[in-house]
């Protein structure tokens, strides 16, 4: 029989990564597609095809972020973007969200933004246990009151990083580890199965 569960495992180790894959892809371009909807039904791919062809949405997308940014790259295509802005801005409960998300993508997408500065060890959930963290911005309303020792902090959750919790911490009570955002996301996506060893580039501990 241990041949026979070997073998099933193995299999197994083969068909699961590929089935996620494959179903990750599949709503990623059912989601996709639906753009298309946007189309008059007499322009939609089917109506002049006969056939639905699953992924012609990724290409109407692409294209359609595509000419956004070129369109916004020049002068009249910033003036009319700073005008829809400013629609939105004057709309009481989409200026919160659109402000708050608009900040955030410009943060994380930007070349030029400072999404997560490093990647740190905090003591998370108790004092006796250790989380990743990322180091973040601290409001200069937080930091006029606690001063410069404390940091700001997002712990993700695994292995959803997407979410999780934001804190202030003591500098010293943090760890500061030489890994890139992109490795440390790999450990909380991962739940630690892919994990090179960090180099912890400060020896100090709380307490030292």
């Amino acid at each position: 029989m241990a041949p026979l569960r070997r073998y099933f495992i193995t299999g197994l180790l083969i068909w699961v990564p590929l089935g996620i894959t494959i179903w990750v892809l599949d709503a990623l371009i059912g989601a996709m597609d639906q753009t298309l909807l946007l189309l008059p039904e007499h322009w939609r791919p089917e109506a002049w095809l006969g056939v639905r062809i699953p992924g012609l949405g990724v290409l109407l997308t692409a294209l359609v972020i595509f000419v956004t940014g070129l369109i916004s790259a020049n002068l009249i295509g910033q003036r009319l973007l700073a005008y829809w802005e400013g629609i939105l801005h004057r709309i009481p409960v989409v200026r919160t969200i659109y402000g708050s998300v608009k900040q955030v993508s410009d943060t994380l997408l930007s070349g030029t933004g400072h999404a997560f500065r490093k990647v740190l060890l905090v003591h998370y959930p108790h004092p006796n246990a250790w989380s990743l963290a990322f180091q973040t911005n601290v409001p200069s309303e937080v930091r006029s009151r606690l001063g410069d020792e404390w940091l700001a902090v997002f712990i993700p959750t695994a292995p959803s990083p997407v979410n999780g919790f934001y804190f202030y911490v003591r500098r010293e009570e943090t760890i500061e580890l030489d890994v890139s955002v992109d490795t440390a996301l790999k450990y909380i996506v991962s739940m630690g199965v892919v994990a090179p060893s960090p180099r912890p580039v400060a020896n100090h501990y709380p307490g030292d």
